[in-house]
This record gives structure tokens, C-alpha cells and sequence, in this order.
């Protein structure tokens, strides 16, 4: 007998394909928005980007409103045709975009959309081709098609595009509290990041957190000539590069006392996987001038990367650094610290550790303060759950291989409060490549990807309407 989903989901890839031309004419429009959240000119663009897709969502028969925010406004949609019994499922993305500048390293207008020849076909070049408009569009063309040939969704949607994700979505936080009930659901579907390549899906199971602290260290009461105090008083920018030099062995591990107590070992399919991959580090490292690798001893560069934690200095400042010639003893010296942590860490007990690595190391006649400005937790996104088990099919259909389970070195912060918030894991997996200059003058997005992200996201609908 003739399994009649599989014949749906072609009939549904291709309405896709005969309405492209129409789908890119969408996007297009989408992109010659202006919606830069960082500049408050743009306040009205954002609004106006937020609008539109609310016009988007209400033509596929969403109920769809802008939600307004202190910030940027939010755009919130529903739709639950397919049926009280069927999944729910939250879908976000964000329409905000970084600004143009310098806009004369364009080579066209960044807010007005083209197609141009590229190495691997065709490439869509604007300002949110790629970060994040594009991947927004690919899902709601997966939606559009979906209603076209079956006249409903199969499973129930709600849709959160925020409008400050680029500035670092101070409103979603508070968003998502007062709205938990609204918005909660059985998974989440994030698309915004990079695949491996062009070729090979990949969903991101692994995210590295953030602690970020700044610290000050205090001498004397005052800052002292070098020639009449030198030899005799305390130099806190000496004593402060002497104690952060200490942050690091020979091994390039972390000194903290007990930061590695609950980190835990790569599961060795994973392990085997990333190895399976043979990252190419020497060329990483080539591209920005650099030749020699740095990070944990004896670990693999992905590892590095994807689920081991970090310590980085960011900034150190003191004393005189002005033209010219100032002799001084600085009195204070401060700097900045991040550490990257991983799955198992707590922020909480990282910050704990840094303040006993500086009390037990804090020279005679100095005192330390130290600030903590930000923490997300790392998180590790279960892989065997019926969500993770439909995305996989979805994308295997769709790229005629395995897609890879991988990792992403910095935060997602969105992720971290759909769990915390909403108590929902998130499927995370993109159609970006590493060279669409997201954040750089000629942002792109190639066509390929736009056309089988979109293919994915429908086949991913089938596949969560019926996810076992």
C-alpha cells in the first residue's frame, strides 16, 4: 500500500519548487527593510519589519500581533488548525539586523536585494540575507506550502520573531515570562547559524556558556613616581599581569582550583564523529595569520571548540597610556576576564573558583574586587529525544546523509531561556555557511541553501506531525 504522508510531503516539495520565484520576491521585499536595531533612526523600520510579517502570518491564516516592548517590538502568531491533539511547536527567529557600515565596501546597496553568480550557483546578497531573514523566510515558505496543497499544517504552531536579537535581546527575557503560557510548547526550531558546508547538515546539540567578570586590583593610594618609588613600592599592573599570568599551566589548562571537577568527557560516538570530520585546523588558523594552535594540550582542535571550557583575558588597562613619556608606579590596575563553560558547569560555582584562585594568589598589599557582568550556562541538548529523532529524518531525507551532531563555542542565550523559561529543548540546526559575511559588508545567502532549507523545514513538519 502506498504510503500516502510520503506522497504528501512530494506534493508539498513541489509546490515549493513552482512557487520559488514567488518566495524569493517575498524575501526580497523582507530584506529592503531596514530593520538595524542598534540605531533608534530605525525604530520605525523595525516596526515596520515586524508588520510585515504579522500581514505574512495573517494571509496563512496565523492569528498574528505585534507585541509592543520597551525595545523593538515582537511579533507573535498562532496557528492551531491542525487540531488540540496534535504537537505544538515554537518557532523563532529574529528580524533585526546589523547596520551596513562601511557601506561603501558594498558592492551594491545592502538593502537592496540581488542575486549573483557564485562559486557554488546562485547567491542572495543584502544586509539579512543570511542573519536572519533568510532562514526566517525558508520555514514560513515551508508553512505557505504546506497550506497550499494540504490546506492545514500538521501540527500546531506558534511563531516569536523578536526585533533586538543583535543588540542582545534585552526584551526577551522579560517577553517570555509574562507570556510563558502563551507560548509554551513540546520543542522549539531555531535557524540561525551555520551548516558544516554546503553538503552536510548539522544540528548543534552542544552550546558553551558565559562568565563574564571584570576585575580591579588596588596598591597604593595613589600613583607614584617610577624613578623616586621604583624597586621600593607595589606596581598593580605588574601584580595584576603576574596573577593573570597564573590563569594558565603549561598545558594551556585552566588554574582555577576544581573548574574541571564537573566537566565531562565527549561521548566517544561523538568523539568518533567529530573525528570523522578532520577539521582542517592549520587552515583555520592560516586564514586569520596565525600558525600554531593553542588551547588544551593532547585535545582535538573541534573538542577545543565544542565542549571543553575556556579562560580568556579580554582588556587590561592602567596607568599612563597616553603620548609620550609618563614615569608612574600605577596605584590600579583592572581587566577583563570571560570564561566559556560547558554542560555540568555552573556559573555560579566557576565564579567561586575564580574568586579562590585570586584570594590565594592576591600579592602582599593588594586589594582585588571582582564584578561579575554576565553568566549563561552551557547546555547540552538531548539527542535521543522523538524531536531530535525527527529533525535527523528530515534533514537525512533531504541531504541523503546523516546529519552532524555538533557544537557551537559561543552562547546562545535564546536557547538557554527556552529551557529556563519555558522548559522547552531546542532544535537547532541552519543553512548558513561560513562565508555569508553575516555582521560584513556583502552579506549573502546562497540560493542553494534557501531552496533546501526550505525543503527541510517542510519535510520536518511531516516528520513532527508524526514524531515517534
Amino acid at each position: 500500500m502506498p504510503d500516502k504522508s510520503q506522497s504528501n510531503i512530494d506534493k508539498v516539495l513541489s509546490n515549493l519548487a513552482e512557487n520559488e520565484g514567488a518566495a524569493l520576491e517575498r524575501l526580497f521585499n523582507f530584506l529592503r527593510i531596514p530593520s538595524v536595531s542598534t540605531v533608534s533612526e530605525f525604530a520605525p523600520d523595525c516596526q515596520k519589519a515586524a508588520e510585515w510579517l504579522a500581514a505574512q502570518f495573517e494571509g496563512l491564516g496565523f492569528t498574528a500581533s505585534v507585541r509592543q516592548t520597551p525595545g523593538r517590538p515582537i511579533l507573535v502568531a498562532h496557528s492551531d488548525e491542525a487540531g488540540p491533539d496534535a504537537p505544538r511547536v515554537l518557532y523563532y527567529g529574529h528580524y533585526d539586523v546589523q547596520p551596513a557600515d562601511p557601506e561603501e565596501l558594498w558592492t551594491s546597496p545592502a538593502f537592496e536585494p540581488v542575486l549573483v553568480d557564485g562559486p557554488v550557483g546562485k547567491q542572495i546578497v543584502a544586509r539579512g540575507a543570511a542573519d536572519d531573514k533568510g532562514q526566517v523566510m525558508i520555514w514560513i515558505e515551508a508553512f505557505r506550502s504546506w497550506r497550499a496543497v494540504m490546506g492545514k499544517l500538521p501540527v500546531r504552531v506558534t511563531v516569536l520573531v523578536e526585533g533586538e536579537e543583535e543588540t542582545g535581546s534585552p526584551s526577551l527575557k522579560p517577553f517570555l515570562k509574562e507570556y510563558a503560557d502563551e507560548l509554551k510548547a513540546d520543542v522549539a526550531v531555531i535557524s540561525d547559524g551555520n551548516m558544516w558546508d554546503v553538503e552536510s547538515p548539522s544540528i548543534t546539540t552542544r552550546l558553551r556558556g558565559t562568565v563574564y567578570t571584570q576585575i580591579k586590583l588596588r596598591t597604593a593610594r595613589c600613583d607614584l613616581h617610577s624613578g623616586l618609588f621604583g624597586g621600593v613600592a607595589r606596581n598593580a599592573l605588574n601584580a595584576l599581569t603576574q596573577l593573570l599570568g597564573g590563569l594558565h599551566d603549561e598545558q594551556s589548562r585552566v588554574q582555577l582550583p576544581g573548574f574541571y571537577d564537573d566537566v565531562p568527557e565527549l561521548p566517544d560516538e561523538l568523539a568518533r564523529q567529530w573525528a570523522a570530520l578532520a577539521f582542517d585546523e592549520a587552515a583555520l588558523l592560516s586564514s586569520f595569520g596565525l600558525a600554531t594552535p593553542a588551547g588544551e594540550v593532547g585535545r582535538p582542535a573541534l573538542e577545543r571548540l565544542w565542549s571543553r571550557p575556556t579562560a580568556d583575558i579580554h582588556g587590561i588597562w592602567g596607568g599612563y597610556i597616553g603620548e609620550g613619556r609618563k614615569t608612574v608606579i600605577p596605584a590600579e590596575a583592572q581587566a577583563k576576564i570571560s570564561f566559556r563553560v560547558v554542560a555540568g558547569q555552573d556559573p555560579q560555582r566557576v565564579v567561586q573558583c575564580f574568586r579562590r584562585f585570586l584570594d590565594e594568589r592576591r600579592p602582599a598589599d593588594a586589594q582585588i574586587s571582582l564584578e561579575v557582568l554576565g553568566m549563561e550556562p552551557g547546555i547540552e541538548i538531548p539527542s535521543d529525544t522523538r524531536w531530535m529523532r525527527a529533525v535527523r529524518r528530515a534533514l537525512g531525507d533531504e541531504y541523503g546523509k546523516e546529519a552532524i551532531l555538533g557544537g557551537c563555542g559561543g552562547a546562545l542565550p535564546m536557547v538557554g531561556a527556552l529551557k529556563g523559561i519555558l522548559g522547552m529543548d531546542a532544535l537547532l540546526f541552519s543553512f548558513g555557511l561560513d562565508d555569508d559575511q553575516v555582521h560584513s559588508p556583502n552579506e549573502k545567502f546562497e540560493l542553494r541553501c534557501f531552496r533546501q532549507g526550505a525543503r527541510a523545514h517542510a519535510r520536518l513538519l511531516a516528520e513532527l506531525g508524526r514524531a515517534v
